[in-house]
């Protein structure tokens, strides 16, 4: 009931550019948040700082090691190659993860690419079934001059495995709204190693959820 309490105070009345969560070098403000409302699209700010806190909770011993790009990182990858992003990793080496989140954010339409280094497998995750193999094929010509430029490593295709995961292989929307709240949670699941079980009725539960999450930092 406390929780109930939060997230009806976090949707109500307020200045829509008050900030309601700061972590990460990012803020939430109360617009942002009431995008996690009934039937309403996910905006860039709350799928980015969910993304951190996965990252976040996975730093934890027994949780597979995390990297997700931010929401950005794919429109300037395909509008600038290769040499737009090198900067990105930095501070990061993405061959020391066991997974690598890539949010895709199609216009109107979030979907997920998940790169497994362990598995070497890159898959796409669609809540509409929409086909992602092309998607899958950028990422990978990434992923392979990250290898050359980072570690002078080459990777061999054949070794690799590129999927669009097909609509009988994972839970799909039932609306034209869930789109990003199914995203998250793919994540969310993949990141802990589990099988995803979710269906499009627990959606309203999880919006309430991430609420509460982002409010308070921390993944339940």
């Amino acid at each position: 009931q406390a929780m109930e309490r939060e997230i009806s105070a976090a949707f109500g009345t307020g200045a829509p550019g008050e900030v309601v969560s700061s972590a990460f070098k990012l803020q939430v403000t109360r617009e942002d948040i009431r995008t996690l409302r009934d039937r309403a699209w996910l905006n860039d700010e709350v799928i980015n700082f969910y993304m951190n806190l996965l990252m976040e909770r996975n730093k934890k011993d027994g949780y597979p090691a995390v990297y997700a790009f931010n929401s950005f990182f794919y429109p300037k990858l395909t509008s600038g190659g290769y040499s737009a992003v090198k900067r990105w990793t930095r501070n990061v080496d993405l061959f020391k993860r066991d997974l690598i989140f890539v949010p895709i954010h199609l216009r109107v339409h979030w979907a997920l690419v998940v790169i497994d280094l362990r598995r070497k497998n890159i898959k796409y995750y669609d809540s509409m079934a929409q086909n992602g193999n092309n998607i899958c094929q950028i990422l990978f010509q990434y992923l392979k001059e990250e290898s050359l430029a980072k570690r002078n490593l080459d990777l061999s295709s054949s070794e690799w495995t590129l999927h669009s995961m097909e609509s009988h292989e994972i839970p799909q929307q039932m609306n034209g709204s869930d789109c990003g709240v199914f995203m998250c949670k793919y994540a969310d699941f993949i990141a802990r190693d589990k099988p995803i079980t979710f269906t499009g009725c627990d959606m309203p539960y999880f919006r309430k959820r991430m609420v509460w999450e982002i409010i308070h930092q921390q993944l339940i």
